[in-house]
């Protein structure tokens, strides 16, 4: 009897992991970063609320509209190439054969296979096979602006929602060190998560986001704190 094997991969996940990891990543290095060097430069609470959730809104919104443009211009790229593979496909058909028999030829299959297997292909879903192994394209892979633009911005709220809160219910005299020691903390807990979901390092992962957190908040904090001598 043979037992399938059923393998897993991470590769569909590609999309919308990317965007919710940088969405959370900048909802809480943004939004920690202003509350920080605002509150160095002397502000109130209010104000520095003020400025969290403005930080907030702003971004969210910002986040979604790049990630949508952004994707919908590599969507708009693959809908031209379809319907130029479409047309090629209609019109030059022993030509579209023949670059497909090239590309497996390339991979290793010797001509006579490689015909066969091309014909073979273009006689089932031709299209599909010249997106997906002339053009590289295919569904796991497609682009998809409105998800992309979604993930980016819910996982900007979430990952700006940390900080607001954490100063919210820090007292006064600690909201610098309880929202930086948060935002960090929320960090390497984000570099971690994403780096098991994508199979790569959970440490190296961690360091890195938390590293570039530290630093973003470490000049706003110097800037604050300089603005607010002078003023």
């Amino acid at each position: 009897m043979i037992r399938m094997h059923r393998e897993f991969h991470r590769s569909d996940r590609t999309g919308w992991l990317r965007a919710a990891v940088l969405g959370a990543n900048d909802g809480t290095i943004s939004v920690a970063s202003l509350v920080v060097g605002v509150a160095a430069s002397g502000a109130s609470k209010s104000s520095i609320l003020l400025t969290g959730v403005a930080g907030l809104v702003a971004g969210a919104m910002s986040m979604a509209a790049g990630e949508y443009v952004s994707v919908k211009s590599q969507a708009d790229t693959e809908s031209a190439d379809l319907a130029k593979e479409k047309r090629e496909l209609e019109t030059q058909p022993e030509a579209e054969l023949e670059e497909l028999t090239a590309i497996y030829i390339k991979r290793g299959l010797d001509r006579p296979l490689a015909k066969q297997v091309a014909e073979k292909m273009t006689s089932g879903d031709a299209l599909a096979a010249h997106l997906r192994d002339e053009l590289g394209i295919t569904e796991t892979l497609r682009a998809r602006p409105i998800q992309a633009a979604l993930a980016s911005a819910i996982s900007f709220l979430a990952g700006a929602l940390v900080p607001i809160a954490a100063m919210l219910l820090s007292p006064s005299a600690w909201l610098i060190a309880v929202s930086s020691v948060t935002a960090l903390a929320t960090l390497v807990v984000l570099g971690g998560t994403a780096a098991i979901a994508g199979g790569a390092s959970m440490v190296k992962g961690s360091i890195r986001v938390a590293f570039w957190g530290a630093l973003a908040m470490g000049i706003t904090a110097g800037i604050g704190r300089l603005f607010g001598t002078i003023v």
